[in-house]
């Protein structure tokens, strides 16, 4: 179960967790797969983690493609479904590159719907993920991080950094104090 830069990997048979783990760090794209220590490291080690977690690297995200034939795609693959899809499918925020005059069939998909037919908006590309050019998911490196301005710096904390879980109790201070 993939969403983005991080995916959730089920092992049915424990025996072949190790060989499941091998298999996946040899992917293009994948950075760090975590076991049971690994997941506990970081957080993860609850009931409904999968038994690995994997990451992608920075500049790579996982698609929740399953079909190895595009033609056994199912339906809802091509269009913008959140409720059938397992996870977000960044893709869906672009036309397909190959559909000529996208507006234009999109213009009459929905004219066909206002008119009664029932119509698939089905714009969006099966085969080129490639059009996404980032992805969130992985821990940011602190240099690479949010960056917090105020013009009350003595209501910032003394040292550089912030917890994500401290920045609220931050921004309310700001606006009541």
């Amino acid at each position: 179960m993939c969403d983005h830069q991080l995916a959730h990997i089920y092992v049915k048979n424990p025996a072949r967790i190790a060989e499941v783990k091998a298999l996946v760090e040899g992917l293009d794209g994948v950075d760090q797969v975590w076991d049971e220590a690994g997941k506990r490291a970081n957080g993860l080690d609850h009931e409904r983690s999968g038994e690995l977690v994997a990451l992608a690297k920075p500049d790579r995200w996982f698609s929740y493609y399953y079909w190895l034939d595009d033609a056994k795609a199912p339906d809802f693959a091509s269009t913008v479904d959140i409720h059938r899809k397992p996870g977000y499918d960044p893709v869906e925020m672009f036309c397909d590159p190959a559909i000529s005059m996208p507006k234009v069939k999109a213009g009459l998909k929905l004219l066909k719907r206002k008119l009664g037919f029932r119509q698939l908006m089905d714009l969006t590309s099966i085969k080129d993920t490639q059009l996404v050019r980032g992805s969130h998911g992985l821990l940011t490196a602190p240099e690479d991080g949010p960056l917090v301005i105020s013009s009350e710096a003595e209501m910032l904390p003394d040292d550089e950094a912030i917890d994500a879980t401290e920045f609220k109790d931050l921004v309310l201070r700001h606006v009541f104090e």
